[in-house]
């Protein structure tokens, strides 16, 4: 016997063990493997759908962000031009209520004016009226018999009040 070429009954043997074993693998062994490569391809086509759906939606949550970004974007700029125009009602509003103000502060100082200007006038006439009356009881009560001598003494008691006064 050599060990390249066997001997025909361990050779039948073989074949006989072979084939049996053959058998059980086709019986129970290829139809479990077979069973459990389908259930694996079959995983691995359902992870690659789920994959893609999940690629799908990642791409429409981006475009919805994207348009909700814009969106918000644009509120924005609304809110900040209202904000604006608010801004420019309330100073102009202010502004039209400080000329107001201003211009009756403006009316009443001059109405004020008025009145004290006339109280003056009021008391330089009475002032007048009463320096005149004193002149003329003056005068009265010296006997003038000149023009002049009225007049010298007119300037001397007008010299007189101004001073006092």
């Amino acid at each position: 016997m050599s060990l390249i070429t066997p001997a025909f009954g361990l050779f039948f043997w073989m074949t006989v063990v072979f084939l049996i074993v053959l058998a059980i693998l086709k019986k129970w062994g290829f139809p479990v493997i077979v069973n459990m490569v389908n259930e694996r391809k079959e995983f691995i086509d359902g992870s690659l759908a789920k994959a893609h759906e999940a690629t799908e939606k990642l791409a429409n949550i981006q475009k919805e962000g994207e348009a909700l970004l814009q969106a918000a974007r644009e509120q924005q700029a609304q809110i900040l031009k209202e904000a604006k125009e608010t801004h420019d009602a309330v100073v102009a509003r202010a502004d039209a209520d400080a000329r107001e103000q201003a211009n009756k502060l403006l009316s009443e100082a001059k109405a004020q004016i008025e009145n004290e200007k006339a109280s003056a006038i009021r008391e330089i006439r009475a002032q007048v009226a009463e320096l005149s009356v004193q002149i003329a009881e003056k005068v009265v009560r010296q006997n003038l018999s000149t023009d002049k001598s009225q007049m010298q003494l007119i300037d001397k008691l007008l010299d007189e009040v101004s001073v006092t006064k």
